[in-house]
């Protein structure tokens, strides 16, 4: 009976997450912040100056806005619209490095296409996503320099194609059906080049030509919260289960007057609830001890209290009880329930106890 309440009890627990694992149906909102680190990207140059290199950039800020609708199995689709921002601080050609600055920023819309894996854990929801869409490049007080000679590009800003994978997990938060804290990491790309003018001076002398930017790839981790509008309430707690009806007693005193073996009304009720009783419990005997008071001789009270036993256990019989299970035993004026001296007429002493085995 414990283990089955404990059971019941872990479910009843359970319940809210479990509803909170269910797979996002209908619409959604999101968002997240967090780190951009890019890889190096090469720039070739051409014109005044030529030559290719890579530029390195420091970890920035990464930020997504969403939009979408859940289907009801796992699958979800939606738009976002992201930034991500990182400052350059070195160049190198070969063995040479040359410093760098300035802003790169990128900021675009994205489709995506999302499975959550609702079916793991109430606790966390894994998810996977690809996504394709359009970024917008742009440079911002972006230079090259080595020595007196100084390479300035203009800001200005390049579009093109882009791609996603991201790979995450969701937790839901069970005191608010629909919400969830994200955690995620995404990689983006960007295809093809984007070519932005340079001014390149060495003390007097100055130039122009076109700086080329490829292998743009870059490595997001964001924490969000997302929400799901229409997300069906925890359902009830269960009414708690009744208690359950206590057991059967499994011990009866029947007490008599002073030297007396016959039962009293008050008797016969006992003997019969016991008996009754004896049918809704499994037993292998049923045990029926005589006692006595101390008044009176030890050989006379013995006798007396088998001679109770003996009348107790004929009304059992008479109630239903098979004989064969009865046991009778005397125990004159020994085991008192209230202890005195010898010569003491105590009615708790007069008594035989029926005992269920």
């Amino acid at each position: 009976m414990q283990l089955r309440n404990a059971l019941l009890a872990a479910t009843i627990m359970a319940l809210p997450l479990a509803a909170q694992a269910q797979p996002v149906q209908g619409l959604y909102v999101g968002a997240g912040v967090g780190a951009n680190f890019m890889q190096s990207e090469s720039v070739s140059l051409s014109g005044a100056v030529s030559g290719s290199g890579n530029e390195s950039l420091h970890p920035g800020f990464a930020g997504v806005l969403s939009i979408g609708w859940g289907f009801g199995n796992g699958l979800r689709v939606e738009v976002e619209g992201n930034y991500m921002g990182n400052k350059a601080y070195q160049a190198t050609a070969g063995s040479t490095t040359i410093g760098a600055g300035g802003l790169e920023q990128k900021y675009g819309g994205m489709v995506n296409a999302f499975y959550d894996f609702t079916t793991l854990s109430p606790f966390i929801v894994p998810f996977v996503g690809l996504g394709i869409g359009y970024e917008q490049a742009s440079l911002q007080n972006a230079h090259l320099y080595s020595g007196p000679v100084s390479l300035t590009i203009p800001n200005g800003s390049n579009g093109d194609f882009a791609y996603q994978a991201m790979l995450g997990a969701a937790f839901p938060i069970p005191a608010a059906p629909g919400l969830a804290v994200t955690a995620e990491y995404r990689f983006m790309g960007l295809a093809g080049n984007r070519s932005y003018g340079y001014t390149a001076t060495a003390g007097a002398l100055s130039g122009t030509g076109t700086a080329q930017f490829s292998s743009d790839y870059n490595h997001a981790i964001l924490i969000g919260l997302r929400y799901a509008f229409g997300a069906p309430p925890p359902p009830p707690a269960p009414a708690p289960m009744a208690a359950p009806a206590p057991a059967p007693a499994r011990s009866y005193l029947v007490f008599f007057d002073w030297d007396k073996a016959t039962l009293t009304p008050r008797a016969q009720q006992i003997i019969k609830e016991a008996a009754d009783n004896s049918t809704k419990v499994k037993y292998t005997k049923i045990e029926v001890n005589g006692y006595t008071d101390t008044s009176g001789t030890p050989q006379y009270n013995q006798g007396l209290s088998i001679r109770r036993a003996q009348a107790v256990a004929a009304e059992l019989v008479k109630d239903g009880v098979p004989q064969g299970a009865i046991a009778i035993q005397g125990f004159g004026e020994t085991h008192l329930l209230v202890p005195t001296g010898p010569g003491v007429r105590e009615p708790q002493n007069r008594r035989v106890e029926i005992i269920i085995r």
